[in-house]
């Protein structure tokens, strides 16, 4: 087995004043939130935000989304529409991203925003996120913790699985609750336009929003937020969608009732929001080509949270 060599530290008072003081001073740093770990570096240090670009391997002209302790904080850096307002009012802190016009004199690296006018923001849920980016008191970039296209992290493992040795701290707070990344929504104007399904369901969007979302495409030249090139959240197995049955040397996971041969079950029940809790959990375990040739994944329904579930599904197998 591989020795890690990054400190991986218990979520408390200690490692968090820790964390801070390295993203104060231009250090990288992995944290827990309720979506995914992410990997901070302050956002308005040009050379943190580079180092986040080179630790993934992230292709420069994918945007970063920021995080934020408090109304006030996104306040200061963008222009909160009546849109973007009610949005946050009903799901703030929590699973959501904003896409917003900065402001001119925002205090944010270009590099966050890859050329574009607009920045990507965020106020997680997470009690020991909150605490590092109050403890912080700087915006901070956080994409996911992670070599660029691969499995998301939901536990710290699977951070220093992936990016050992190219960062400073991983703060270990356990499991991620929701396991999906933020749904990322364009606020910029009147009419809300979906960017990223993810920990907030599209419909739930919409009852507040007062309509449908305009859904946009994948991106993979000028993407207007994280989520949107064509290929990502990859193992590196190949994955086979739609599966009711495993084919030789497959690792199935299913959904719902058991199926025979399945390796793995992301909800026997069928409940939507503990397979999303699951699904990268279960990739990472089953991405084993030792014992596996390739991943095969059960149907799931095309609503609610098993949007978002389908749109990394998809975004994998590509």
């Amino acid at each position: 087995m591989t020795e890690i060599t990054t400190v991986i530290a218990p979520l408390d008072g200690k490692s968090l004043d820790r964390g801070a003081s390295l993203l104060r001073q231009g250090r990288l740093v992995a944290f827990p939130t309720e979506t995914v770990y992410g990997l901070g570096a302050d956002a308005g240090d040009d050379m943190a935000v580079a180092r986040i670009f080179d630790a993934k391997g992230r292709p420069r002209f994918n945007p970063l989304i920021v995080h934020l302790p408090n109304m006030a904080a996104v306040e200061r850096l963008v222009e909160v529409t009546p849109l973007a307002r009610r949005l946050a009012d009903s799901f703030w802190p929590g699973a959501l991203t904003l896409v917003l016009r900065r402001k001119p004199r925002a205090r944010l690296s270009a590099l966050v925003s890859a050329g574009l006018e607009t920045v990507a923001v965020r106020l997680p849920a997470h009690g020991g996120a909150r605490d590092l980016l109050r403890l912080a008191d700087r915006p901070i970039a956080a994409p996911s913790a992670n070599a660029s296209g691969r499995l998301s992290p939901t536990e710290a493992q699977h951070v220093a699985a992936s990016l050992d040795g190219k960062l400073d701290l991983i703060l270990d707070g356990g499991p991620c609750a929701v396991g999906l990344e933020s749904t990322v929504v364009d606020a910029t104007g009147e009419t809300p336009a979906l960017l990223r399904p993810g920990g907030i369901a599209a419909e739930a969007i919409e009852a507040i929003a007062g309509g449908r979302l305009v859904v946009a495409g994948s991106d993979d030249t000028a993407p207007a937020s994280p989520g949107m090139l064509t290929s990502h959240y990859a193992p590196g197995l190949p994955i086979r969608l739609n599966a009711e049955t495993a084919q030789a040397g497959e690792a199935l996971i299913g959904f719902g009732p058991a199926r025979d041969g399945e390796a793995a079950n992301l909800s026997p029940s069928g409940d939507a929001m503990e397979a999303a809790a699951n699904l990268f959990r279960l990739l990472h375990r089953l991405d084993d080509p030792a014992r596996y040739s390739s991943i095969a994944v059960a149907p799931i329904p095309q609503a609610g949270l098993g949007r978002a579930i389908n749109d990394r599904l998809r975004r994998a197998a590509s």
